[in-house]
């Protein structure tokens, strides 16, 4: 039997929560901001993570062209209860994590990469 292309997101969500346990919810958005697949708390609404995710990669691309800083890597935002990390899966998708406030972002980073590079084999 194969799995679905949203079942595979969700997995693959759920093993990056597992690697880092400082995130604590994470989703797959496509540029359009529609959910694409998520690993959210039932508090957390998607479609309000969904669009402002690709919000935040859209502006933060705008700002590392206009400002010269290169190709997008990834946007961070700290609050005082946590991380909103995003980072781009290709060119069709967003990967959104939050994390803790004492998170070790180091270690969020490279598996959000890692994540960001097996998500885009699936996302296509």
């Amino acid at each position: 039997m194969t799995r679905s292309r949203t079942e595979l997101m969700v997995n693959r969500l759920r093993e990056m929560q597992i690697a880092s346990p400082d995130i604590e919810a994470s989703a797959v958005v496509s540029v359009d901001g529609l959910i694409m697949a998520s690993a959210l708390p039932s508090d957390v609404e998607e479609d309000r993570v969904s669009a402002m995710s690709a919000a935040m990669l859209s502006l933060g691309e705008r700002i590392a062209a206009e400002l010269g800083r290169g190709e997008l890597e990834q946007v961070y935002i700290r609050g005082n209860g946590g991380y909103v990390l995003v980072t781009a899966i290709g060119q069709e998708a967003v990967l959104t994590a939050l994390a803790r406030e004492n998170a070790k972002l180091g270690l969020i980073f490279l598996e959000m990469r890692r994540a960001a590079a097996d998500l885009e084999r699936v996302v296509g």
